[in-house]
């Protein structure tokens, strides 16, 4: 990678690194041409200035006026084998308030000046050691909260959006190249690439723009936690639900409709991935000023989902909750939903009672997923959900291909698990497809893509290639903004001012 322009990194600049408060052990970090110097002066012990790079030392912090601050650790890193490619220092000591202060104000005063938000990062990629997506990937490192942030994040710190996106752009370059001599060679109208071979190639890296653009919906829940919205009529078990995943009786649970009348939730990690479970109010028409605030929230609350389990109530009328689901799946395609047909343990039909009396000419459709063992069950002939159609009830359950379940028996609680951990990544593989995080890069990757579909028409339309190359150099400039091969001072001050000061 080559080094970017560096601006106003003469000085040298020091930070605590470590969170703010009391601890058993803080670090200040030094960065600059005088770090070696100005911390020696303080220091007694190993020369500093005479100690090779990757050493840890033993000795006592001395301020200015001659007292001894502390016994601490000093490891050295010189250039260009540090992390901001500068001699570096990191000072370990005791995490006492008043020390760090005292330390940290000492060195300003022999000569280090107080780093900015993000300097330190910010140095690393002006010095060519990081470009902006690892950069960015260290922000992300260190706020993951879940084992999938954190690997997503430590894959990005690791060059592989770098390697992607470099890879890209000089396969725009290849085409952008053959574009200019056209360009240079213009008046002998010499061609020299047929467009179809073009058109195929400016297809096969939109096709990678777009699907890298569309990862980021399901990247920026991975990031912040997955949304669940638990949805359902009053007392279908929404709440028994919340309470099961969370181990704590986190919802109050009774047997009178409408007990939940607003937005509870909490989050929970499932083999690594942070789900946010989200239970609503139950869905109903109601006269309670109260309950239809809440119903009003859970509407709401279900159209920012990006999964719902809805809960259906087997004890209960069948249909109208299904037609209910199935108004909701309509009108919101794209969020994923899992269906729990509840309350399993109660009743003395199956739910294969309902599905198997539908008229089939198929085996294939009269399949339905599930182990008559876990089959849940309904209330006895007597009930007047039986006299519903169920045919057209069977039909609609196998298209949703329900879980039977139970909180008290725990029936179907792995296999809602299983559907969580698949719906949250979907068909990206986190160990090999690169799945966008940052609204940044989503950004750039959306307006890349806009203009690759306008080289790509005019591409096919023969529109002359001064002007398919300006649509080029467009799509150039937005994939080298993800990196920083392109790069303003306003986009690194709005990049590296988000992060915390000390990295």
């Amino acid at each position: 990678m080559e080094p970017n322009e560096i601006i106003g990194n003469a000085d040298t600049i020091a930070a605590i690194s470590t969170p703010q408060g009391s601890g058993g052990i803080a670090v200040i970090r030094i960065s600059g041409p005088k770090s070696l110097e100005i911390t020696n002066k303080a220091w007694k012990g190993t020369d500093l200035l005479k100690a090779k790079g990757h050493t840890t030392h033993f000795g006592v912090y001395i301020s200015t006026s001659g007292n001894e601050l502390d016994e601490a650790l000093a490891t050295v890193f010189r250039t260009p084998a540090s992390f901001t490619g500068e001699d570096t220092v990191e000072l370990s000591i005791h995490g006492s308030k008043w020390i760090q202060r005292e330390v940290l104000n000492d060195l300003i005063s022999r000569g280090a000046r107080m780093a900015n938000p993000g300097e330190f990062t910010q140095r690393a990629f002006l010095n060519g050691k990081i470009d902006l997506t690892q950069a960015e990937g260290v922000a992300d490192l260190i706020s993951s909260s879940s084992k999938a942030a954190h690997d997503l994040a430590l894959r990005q710190t690791r060059g592989s959006f770098s390697k992607e996106f470099e890879n890209l752009r000089g396969k725009l370059i290849e085409i952008a190249s053959l574009l200019e001599l056209e360009l240079d060679f213009s008046e002998e109208d010499v061609e020299f690439a047929d467009r179809s071979v073009l058109k195929s190639l400016c297809d096969e890296i939109l096709q990678k723009v777009e699907n890298l653009a569309n990862s980021y919906s399901r990247g920026a829940v991975l990031k912040e936690g997955v949304p669940v919205v638990i949805a359902g009529i009053p007392n279908a078990g929404k709440s028994s639900l919340l309470n099961l995943l969370l181990n704590d009786e986190k919802a109050i649970v009774t047997d009178i409709p409408g007990t939940t009348r607003d937005i509870i939730e909490d989050t929970l990690e499932l083999d690594g991935i942070l789900f946010r479970f989200i239970d609503t109010a139950g869905l109903r028409d109601t006269s309670d000023a109260v309950e239809e605030i809440g119903v009003e929230r859970a509407r709401k609350a279900l159209e920012k989902a990006f999964i719902v389990i809805w809960v259906i109530d087997s004890t209960a009328s069948i249909e109208p909750q299904l037609e209910e689901l199935e108004k909701f799946h309509k009108n919101n395609p794209d969020i994923k939903i899992i269906t729990l047909f509840n309350k399993s343990d109660i009743g003395e039909k199956t739910y294969l009672d309902i599905t198997s009396r539908q008229d089939t000419n198929s085996e294939e459709e009269s399949r339905f997923n599930i182990n008559s063992k876990e089959a849940s069950k309904l209330p006895s002939d007597s009930d007047e959900t039986l006299s519903l159609d169920t045919n057209s009830m069977g039909a609609s359950l196998n298209r949703l291909n329900p879980i039977p379940f139970s909180s008290k028996t725990f029936q179907g609680l792995l296999q809602l698990i299983s559907e969580l951990k698949k719906h949250a990544y979907g068909n990206n593989n986190p160990q090999t497809d690169l799945i966008v995080t940052n609204a940044r890069h989503y950004e750039s990757l959306t307006r890349a893509a806009e203009s690759l579909r306008r080289v790509r028409k005019g591409l096919i339309e023969m529109i002359p290639s001064d002007f398919v190359a300006i649509d080029l150099r467009e799509a150039l400039h937005h994939l080298g903004t993800i990196t920083g091969a392109i790069t303003t001072d306003t986009l690194l001050t709005s990049i590296f001012s988000s992060f915390c000061i000390g990295k």
